[in-house]
This record gives C-alpha cells, sequence and structure tokens, in this order.
C-alpha cells in the first residue's frame, strides 16, 4: 500500500482519492475547533497559500477524540473554518486517529512514522505528518510544534 492508494470524504461529501495529489508534498494533519492549539489553522493557511504554487497541500482531518474538542456537524467545522481562519486548503469528513476505528490513512501513516514515548499513537490535535511528493510519509510534528517552526523543512521538500 501507498498513500496514494487511500480515499478520505471531503466535508463536502466528496469521495477523494489521495492519488490526486501525486507529485505534491502533502501536510496532514488531524484538527479541532475547540482547541487550544487551533490558532494554527492561521498558520497551516500562511503555509499552504505561500508554498501551493510549489507543490504543497494541507489535508485538515477534524478529530473528536481528544476531549471533544470537534463536535460540530461538516456544515459546522467548515463555517469555523472559513469565518475564523479562512481556511482554503481540503478539508475532510471527521475520522478518528487513534483506535480500532482509527481512519486507515491515519493507520498508515502511524505506522511510518512513530511518535515519541507514546509510540505511533497520536496524543493530540494538530499531530502533521509530512509526505514527500514521491508518496513516501517523511516527517511527523507534534502537536505543540507550530506551523511555522515546520516551514524550513516543508522549504527543503518541496
Amino acid at each position: 500500500m501507498s498513500f496514494y492508494d487511500f480515499e478520505a470524504k471531503k466535508l463536502n461529501g466528496q469521495n477523494t482519492s489521495m492519488g490526486d495529489f501525486k507529485g505534491k508534498t502533502v501536510v496532514v494533519v488531524n484538527t479541532a475547533s475547540k482547541c487550544g492549539l487551533t490558532p494554527q489553522y492561521e498558520g497551516l493557511e500562511n503555509l499552504y497559500n505561500k508554498y501551493k504554487d510549489r507543490g504543497l497541500v494541507i489535508l485538515g482531518f477534524p478529530c473528536n477524540q481528544f476531549a471533544n474538542q470537534e463536535s460540530g456537524s461538516s456544515k459546522e467545522i467548515e463555517e469555523f473554518c472559513q469565518l475564523n481562519y479562512g481556511v482554503s486548503f481540503p478539508m475532510f469528513d471527521k475520522i478518528d486517529v487513534n483506535g480500532k476505528d482509527a481512519h486507515p490513512i491515519f493507520k498508515y501513516l502511524k505506522s511510518h512514522l512513530k511518535g515519541g514515548i507514546l509510540g505511533s499513537r497520536i496524543k493530540w490535535n494538530f499531530t502533521k505528518f509530512v509526505i514527500d511528493k514521491n508518496g513516501k510519509p517523511v516527517k511527523r510534528f507534534a502537536p505543540v510544534t507550530t506551523p511555522e517552526k515546520m516551514e524550513e523543512y516543508i522549504q527543503k521538500v518541496l
């Protein structure tokens, strides 16, 4: 299996193949609207706008597994992201990132890029995975690592 073999459903209900992002550098991030880290949406949007013409794509996956911080519907999540942060990168349906119901994309990414003391388990919202333009998972960033601190690395892999 490769990253490009997976699919996910966008907030608007449209199924999207990760194969659509072949040749791009992709950042996959689990998000939440009511988290202390939610302001990272702004940094992610800034990164996306700055580098999308060079091949960067950011994919947001809302998740409600951490302290019920993403309890809204798809429509509410989309409106929140638009109104508060002007999010223009693709946002997907709410998913699980840990446990037996974890989305296959996150199972795949966690198996390739282990975390710290918790192993592969995602410990909080805004864990970020970087996939290079060949579809290889190359880096995992902790939730507290801001998008601004990722920029130098993103420049290298573009």
